[in-house]
């Protein structure tokens, strides 16, 4: 078998509204082969994977893909079960799957869903290794594949803190975007909602806290100075001055770097002058300066406060052994280290435990070493602190502190500043006020990991992600989600997209807005290209500022990697025309309105599906619209509209050539069309359409009717607001149409246009990419020469075809017409353009339908060119 494509679609996509992985598989001459011709192919599988069991498959039941197996079923559909089971084995819950054939026998197109990409990509790989010994009867080692899906899993997973507040985000509709692979650095919510974590570190942590908190001798000083007892010390820089304070306050003693964290360097309850020595090297080896202070006797207690309120305690216990009575240290340690909580750094919820200089010195101060064996039931400490990210365990114990106590960490929280700290106390007990016992502040902490607080070694795990996500989006109902509209259709989108984006900027909203052009935030180009994908909306949802998001959708975009969302408040479906038939296996009008749809799938629940009445495509999707409907339609008689009206629904139409929206009995006047500059005077039905749906998504978006109005009277067709899209500019006696037309659709909409300017010639320069088909450029070329009296074709990006093929294909069809249109053909855009300006003259009309607006204006500059104040061609 061969995978041809592998690829995470990361939103609703035509396949499925949840983010899945694609496989595109050719499974070769397994094509001849289904499942039951292979010998025991049911048995051998049930006893690999037996949890395969428990899949229903199309049957309905448990067990279900299991009978598929024995009827016989195709390679592929195997490969499906397989990668979404190897998930489930390493810890991820997926059920979803589809197998579908391609247009091409032996090609199968394999989804299946997926909670992390890399894990689900990996799923993948194995799935279809994993077939391909099935059939041929090879060995297969699923021990060494699970082991390699988790390592992949081990090194892509958020660490537990990260994750535990992402998981909170989710529960509460928070969507949550990595910002970095190899980090904790998350986006939570989105635009101007949005708030930004580092693991326990937010957009609000305090940044003098956190210098407070990583400079111990600070932290000492303040919260003394507020009367919370800290150990008596002092910071030295050599080993002589840490001698003195040792002697000064008297043995045992602790030291630590006055600069560090997660227990590194620190050695407690030294004892006499040597152990002082090397302990002080090992801190010093940390950091220069080092803190020497009394040792405190007591338990090792950590307080989780958040936003004030302390929310976890747990009791922890350095990294340990306990004896057997048979077993050596080295082979305790190993048992313990076999413990599957336990992980390298803080992957984990336990850390391994590993044996270092601290650990050999413990040990040689109780005359043991790693081969000693200890008595049953004895406790041998490898760590002199209780740090689980040195091995240490914890205990939960938040249902026993004292209020005194709980009063105690949320002031200490206040005195130094932090939403989020870790408070290290040391004291005999959390259950008395600290001034009744033997008790210290040792340490704060920003940044404090969950893993205790989560899932302690013993006793009940605490949800401590939730208090952060309530802090940081205190509304309850505040799902941190900012309004996206995303618009799709085959013609339209870019201006439609422009001018809905226009009239929200108009209402004073800050836009964030995506298209084939540009992406602009508030009005400002922040970048240039075609950004119709998942990769624009990503972009636009996390600009800071954005209070809307406005995103143009291409078919492309949706098959390549689903929508960059996962759901939008309006979802607007313009048209469907051929175009790009015979790509991502799109190659009906029927397939291609399912692709489109995925937009108005993907509209929230409330939210609201913007559909073309007069498209019998478009009404016929939907079916898959969800929210409410609204309307919009050329034909105010339309029976769809009359019997939508009717029911109370919301219409935006033309009537008396006024933009009016209709509900029930009432029809509210918008503006008159003559009024709306991108209509010239309504002779470019096509912007009237599209002013119609952009006017609907609005109203959905909130905006009121006399909003709408002040933005349509207010955008104009020219290259600073609508650049490339119906630019009407006259220069010396020369009329010049700017536009992207690039299928037969556009070019008969925008064909009523042209015809409405006077001119003595009709001049074209156009081209179109070589990913059409030959029928599509053939008609391509027949609609131009019937608008046009000379055409200047040149050869587009040629997408895998030949030089010059695709001109060809458009020329044929332009012959085809005898219209006597003039044909002339060039290699590039530049050269059709200039000889086009060459050939134009007073009285013409030129008609580019180009890539390269920029420089066509600037040679119009040349002719003293003034844009039409009024946008009226006629």
């Amino acid at each position: 078998m061969n995978i041809l494509e592998h690829r995470a679609l990361r939103g609703p996509n035509y396949y499925s509204r949840y983010q899945a992985i694609f496989l595109r598989l050719d499974i070769g001459e397994l094509e001849q082969r289904p499942s039951d011709t292979a010998p025991d192919i049911v048995q051998r599988i049930s006893e690999l994977i037996p949890t395969l069991q428990e899949h229903r498959c199309s049957v309905g039941r448990p067990g279900g893909f299991l009978e598929r197996l024995a009827r016989g079923t195709w390679a592929g559909h195997i490969v499906e079960h397989v990668a979404i089971e190897l998930q489930n084995l390493i810890g991820f819950s997926v059920g979803y799957g589809k197998t579908i054939d391609a247009y091409d026998s032996g090609i199968y197109n394999v989804i299946y869903r997926y909670r992390d990409e890399a894990c689900g990509l990996a799923a993948g790989v194995e799935a279809v290794d994993f077939v391909e010994r099935l059939f041929s009867g090879d060995a297969i080692d699923m021990p060494a594949i699970i082991t390699r899906l988790k390592n992949v899993r081990d090194d892509n997973m958020l660490g537990p803190s990260t994750a535990a507040i992402v998981e909170a985000a989710g529960n509460r509709g928070i969507p949550s975007t990595r910002l970095s692979e190899d980090s904790s650095y998350v986006q939570l919510g989105q635009g101007h909602r949005q708030q930004r974590i580092q693991a326990t570190v937010t957009w609000r942590t305090n940044l003098i806290g956190a210098g407070i908190a990583d400079d111990k001798n600070w932290t000492k000083q303040i919260l003394d100075d507020a009367g919370i007892p800290v150990p008596q010390g002092r910071v030295c820089e050599s080993y002589s001055e840490a001698l003195d304070i040792a002697r000064d306050i008297g043995y045992p003693v602790v030291t630590k770097p006055l600069i560090g964290n997660h227990g590194r360097g620190i050695s407690t309850d030294i004892d006499d002058d040597q152990a002082l020595r090397e302990a002080f090297d090992i801190a010093a080896n940390r950091y220069p300066s080092v803190i020497v202070e009394k040792y405190v006797k007591g338990e090792d207690h950590r307080l989780l406060v958040i936003n004030g309120q302390l929310v976890a305690a747990a009791r922890r216990r350095p990294a340990h052994v306990i004896g057997d009575g048979e077993s050596s240290i080295q082979a305790l340690v190993d048992v313990e280290n076999g413990d599957p909580r336990r992980g390298v750094g803080h992957e984990n919820l336990l850390t391994q435990i590993q044996i270092d200089e601290q650990s050999l010195r413990l040990l040689d101060q109780q005359n043991l070493t790693l081969q000693s064996v200890i008595a049953k039931d004895e406790i041998v400490y490898l760590k002199s602190t209780a740090n689980l990210s040195t091995g240490g365990t914890a205990t939960d114990v938040t249902d026993d502190v004292h209020p005194e106590v709980k009063y105690a960490a949320e002031r200490i929280a206040r005195l130094i500043g932090l939403d989020i700290i870790g408070i290290d106390l040391l004291s005999e007990t959390l259950t008395r006020p600290l001034e009744d016992q033997s008790a210290a502040v040792v340490e704060v902490n920003a940044g404090p990991g969950f893993r205790m607080h989560l899932s302690p070694t013993h006793g009940l795990g605490r949800n401590v992600g939730r208090p952060v996500v309530d802090m940081l989006f205190p509304d309850s109902d505040d799902n941190g989600r900012v309004p996206i509209a995303a618009v799709t259709g085959t013609n339209g989108k870019t201006t439609t997209v422009r001018l809905l984006a226009h009239l929200l900027r108009h209402a004073r909203r800050s836009v964030g807005m995506a298209c084939t052009g540009t992406i602009e935030i508030n009005n400002h180009v922040i970048m240039r290209g075609d950004y119709s994908g998942p990769q624009a909306a990503a972009i636009v949802l996390r600009e800071p500022t954005v209070e809307y998001a406005v995103l143009e959708v291409a078919r492309g975009g949706i098959m390549r990697r689903g929508l960059g969302f996962d759901e939008c408040d309006v979802g607007v479906l313009l048209n469907i025309a051929s175009d790009h038939l015979g790509e991502h296996d799109i190659h009906t009008l029927e397939e291609l309105a399912r692709c489109k749809s995925v937009v108005i799938d993907a509209v929230r629940q409330g939210g609201t599906a913007v559909l073309n009445a007069d498209d019998p495509r478009v009404l016929d999707s939907r079916q898959w619209a969800r929210g409410n409907i609204v309307f919009f339609t050329l034909d105010p008689d339309s029976p769809t509209i009359r019997e939508h009206v009717n029911e109370h629904g919301v219409a935006f139409t033309v009537h008396n050539e006024r933009i009016v929206m209709r509900q029930g009995k009432v029809e509210a006047e918008v503006v008159p069309v003559f009024e709306v500059p991108l209509t010239f005077e309504g002779h470019a039905r096509f912007n009237v359409a599209n002013a119609l749906a952009a006017s609907a998504a609005a109203y959905a978006l909130g905006l009121s009717i006399a909003d709408i109005q002040r933005g349509l009277q207010t955008f104009h067709p020219t290259p600073g607001q609508n650049p490339g899209r119906t630019n009407f500019i006259e220069a010396a006696g020369m009329k010049v149409l700017i536009d992207y037309g690039h299928n037969v659709a556009a070019l008969e909409a925008l064909g009523e246009l042209v015809s409405c300017i006077p001119a003595h010639r009709r001049l074209c320069v156009a081209g179109a990419p070589g990913n059409r088909r030959d029928e599509d450029l053939v008609a391509l070329g027949a609609q131009l020469a019937r608008m046009h009296d000379s055409l200047f074709i040149f050869d587009s990006d040629p997408r895998g075809r030949a030089p010059g093929e695709t001109s060809a294909l458009i020329r044929s069809g332009a012959d085809s017409i005898e219209d006597n249109c003039q044909v002339e053909v060039f290699m590039e855009e530049r050269q059709a353009v200039a000889k086009a300006f060459d050939q134009a003259s007073e009285g013409d009309l030129l008609v580019l339908l180009i890539d390269d607006t920029e420089s066509a204006i600037e040679r119009l500059r040349g002719r003293r060119f003034a844009p039409d104040a009024s946008g009226d061609p006629t």
